[in-house]
């Protein structure tokens, strides 16, 4: 029997075995279980009887959610929640005892140090939560617990509903080994591979050589992009096994590795799928989920710019299938339907299985069937290809990151939902209803991270924060965060500050709405990964849609740099810049005139890099005294630009009829060091006078940094591979540095020999701290 169906058998047992026996005399109940068809069997004789006297199970009255969960999405939860007349419960660590999502709760209980394995992995103190504050279900949220199997049987133990799937599932779907085989049972599109659990590094090489390169190794219990490396040669291939199955036991306990084709340059696409426990099974409109770095996603938009109605429904039926065969249900107490082809009057009977006892397990006469109705949310994955070819990639059995997009096109409250679901109601909406798509809509994912060092992952605090608002009326902006102005981003957990959702009529306007979004997003503190994102949004190929996998790997093969601004982006840069620079300096009139209203001229020098840029100013009166109204010439054209707003950190203005915007990101002697359209300069507007004199200055020195090499984040150090007096060259591995749950193996940039080794293994090192020397 596969692992898959013995482990929802095993469920089954276990619930069976604890249950109150409802036979009478000595007669016994006796079932097997179908791997086929994923069905318990009762066997034997008697049992019509004995079953007749059960009683429906009624819809459970859930008022009181525990969201085992932090940031982001225990806020996004508990919105739900509050909505539905629910009070909501939160669960903190000692570093998130100040946190949004603790005070938005109406309960908060702590459980732990920082570290997540003793907080928010830790199942005892989870329980002992629930116990404190009577929650009569728990929300996972995504990560942590919420594909922990173990932790829903202890759930179900307690009687305390689960708002995900049974332990079951998580075991057959979270495992992706067994997960691929169950999927290829149901008539899904799989991709080539061995689903053989990989041994070591010589077994790995023989695999992916069997399998052909690329291929792509994953870890089992893996998700979130850790634990996943592609491999194009048998070397990379051994290194590749050694990394995944070191992050796979770090993440996940679970050091599994398999193997399969990786399928170039492919589009990441999925579907969500949700259940009810009466046999209803719906898909929505599908996700695009391509831009991704480090095998996690960044950005995100539903509907796909690139699937027909046609492979759109196969891809929903597919899902469908296969949601259908897992079988997995949101609830802790399992509703099961009858169905006796003998005897009429039983058919659709629904079943409590606690009532059940189960003392046997030998193959007795059959005489009927015992169905396992469930009910869920998930999401199905798949990579397409160019011709439209669709794979399945993963079932993840828990609301995903990205599920706002799915919501601003169909209107739909998935967490409620869920909610619903789990309470034992009826799906009121269509198939028909479920796969409407409404608009478009755009989601980016900010982090805190350095996307110039290889996205590496930062921490620190929050020290001045503004979320972006619609605009008006006709505009959608939602942003998904738990975090605030003097929020700390921990080292102990995902670097995601947040998500920035846009819905448009269009793809064009969604997309020129997450633009300006983004523009007007103030974080400070962490380096972040706002002005990487409004690069990609700005490219020619992502306005198209001619996407893939390997977008920010084809489109930035050196790594990403800010990318330089076009000529006209520079002009009214330079607009902007003299508009900052005259609001807030009186400016040297080379007309006079005082009077209210009248004109005056004045001529500045604007450097951009080492560019040096001549620009005349000349103020225009308006009917508003207080409006602010010039004609900046530049490079030989004349630019309208009216001031809306000039705030310490930010400034709006129209020039040329366009509404731009640019974040003031810090005040320098002769001139700002500012943000905008997704590039960070730093600009300096001088008087003529000044500019001629400044040429005299000295250029600061800058300090030499190849002689040593420094922790680029704060993290553990796991691994030194060098040693003094050793000699490296480009590429060579020098040690390896764990920050927020990843990996990072830090490589030599120029050949030379180790002088001393600083730092010692399995120690913390904050960002910038030297762990070894070169001669």
């Amino acid at each position: 029997m596969p692992r898959s169906s013995q482990l929802l058998l095993s469920l089954a047992l276990k619930r069976a075995a604890r249950a109150v026996s409802g036979s009478r005399g000595s007669s016994a109940y006796v079932y097997e279980f179908c791997a086929a068809s994923k069905k318990v069997r009762p066997c034997g004789t008697g049992w019509t009887r004995e079953f007749s006297s059960l009683q429906q199970v009624p819809a459970k009255k859930l008022e009181k959610v525990l969201v085992a969960n932090r940031g982001e999405i225990a806020v996004r939860v508990m919105r739900t929640a509050k909505k539905l007349g629910m009070k909501s419960v939160a669960v903190y660590s000692e570093a998130d005892a100040n946190s949004v999502h603790v005070r938005f709760a109406d309960e908060a209980v702590f459980v732990g140090p920082a570290p997540s394995v003793k907080s928010y992995l830790n199942v005892d103190a989870i329980l002992s939560a629930i116990r404190a504050t009577n929650a009569d279900c728990v929300h996972p949220g995504y990560g942590f617990l919420s594909e922990n199997a173990s932790f829903v049987e202890r759930l179900e133990a307690l009687g305390v509903t689960f708002v995900g799937p049974t332990a079951s599932a998580i075991a057959a779907m979270g495992d992706k080994i067994e997960s691929k085989r169950l999927a290829k049972e149901a008539g899904v599109n799989t991709i080539p591979g061995c689903q053989d659990v990989i041994t070591d590094e010589e077994h790995a090489a023989k695999i992916a050589k069997d399998v052909g390169f690329p291929v792509m190794l994953k870890a089992s219990a893996g998700g979130g992009g850790k634990g996943m490396r592609i491999a194009w040669n048998e070397a990379e291939t051994k290194e590749a096994f050694r990394l995944c199955h070191a992050e796979a036991l770090s993440s996940f306990a679970d050091g599994r590795i398999f193997i399969e084709r990786y399928i170039e340059h492919p589009r990441h696409i999925e579907i969500q799928v949700i259940g009810d426990a009466h046999g209803n099974v719906i898909y929505m409109p599908e996700r695009e989920c391509s831009i991704q770095r480090r095998n996690q996603k960044v950005i995100e938009e539903a509907p796909s710019v690139f699937l027909d109605k046609e492979t759109r429904r196969a891809m929903g039926e597919q899902a469908v299938a296969l949601a259908k065969a897992v079988q997995y249900q949101s609830s802790g107490d399992e509703t099961f339907m009858l169905h006796n082809h003998g005897d009429d009057q039983m058919t659709g009977r629904r079943l409590s299985l606690s009532r059940l006892l189960i003392t046997d397990l030998h193959l007795q006469r059959k005489i009927g069937w015992l169905t396992i109705w469930v009910f869920f949310a998930g999401t199905v994955e798949f990579l397409v290809d160019k011709f439209r070819r669709f794979y399945f990639l993963e079932m993840n059995t828990r609301l995903q990151v990205e599920h706002p997009v799915t919501e601003c096109i169909t209107g739909l409250d998935i967490v409620e939902l869920m909610m619903k679901v789990a309470r034992g109601e009826k799906l009121e909406i269509t198939q028909e209803r479920a796969a409407e798509i409404h608009g478009w809509a755009m989601e980016a994912r900010v982090y805190a991270e350095d996307p110039c060092r290889n996205f590496l992952p930062m921490s620190g605090r929050l020290r001045q924060y503004s979320e972006p608002v619609a605009r008006s009326s006709q505009e959608t902006v939602r942003v998904d965060s738990g975090v605030e102005e003097g929020s700390e981003i921990s080292i102990y957990y995902d670097p995601m500050i947040s998500k920035v959702a846009t819905w448009g009529p269009q793809r064009s306007s969604a997309l020129n709405s997450l633009e300006s979004a983004l523009d007007r997003y103030i974080i400070r503190g962490p380096v972040h990964n706002i002005p990487f994102l409004r690069s990609i949004i700005a490219d020619t190929d992502f306005a198209k849609g001619d996407i893939s996998t390997k977008f920010i790997q084809d489109h930035y093969p050196g790594g990403w740099k800010p990318p330089a601004l076009t000529s006209q982006q520079q002009e009214d840069l330079l607009a902007l810049m003299a508009l900052l620079y005259v609001s807030q300096k009186p400016p040297q009139l080379t007309k006079v005139g005082v009077a209210r209203g009248s004109s005056w001229l004045t001529d500045l020098v604007i450097s951009v890099g080492s560019v040096d840029h001549m620009v005349s100013v000349t103020s225009r009166p308006g009917e508003d005294p207080q409006e602010l109204l010039l004609e900046v010439d530049v490079n030989n054209k004349t630019k309208d630009v009216i001031k809306q707003s000039i705030k310490p950190w930010a400034m709006d203005a129209i020039v040329d009829g366009k509404l731009l915007n640019c974040q003031l990101l810090k005040r320098l002697p002769r001139g700002f060091k500012i943000l905008y359209q997704g590039s960070e300069l730093e600009v300096l507007v001088q008087t003529p006078l000044q500019a001629s004199l400044s040429k005299y200055m000295k250029p600061p020195v800058e300090e030499d940094f190849s002689k040593v090499l420094r922790a680029p984040m704060t993290g553990s150090l796991i691994s030194v591979a060098v040693t003094a007096g050793q000699e490296v060259q480009p590429g060579d591995e020098l040690a390896i540095l764990e920050a927020m749950k990843m990996r990072n193996v830090l490589r030599a940039d120029h050949s030379g020999k180790v002088k001393v080794v600083v730092a010692e293994e399995g120690t913390t090192l904050p960002a910038d701290e030297v762990i070894l020397e070169f001669e």
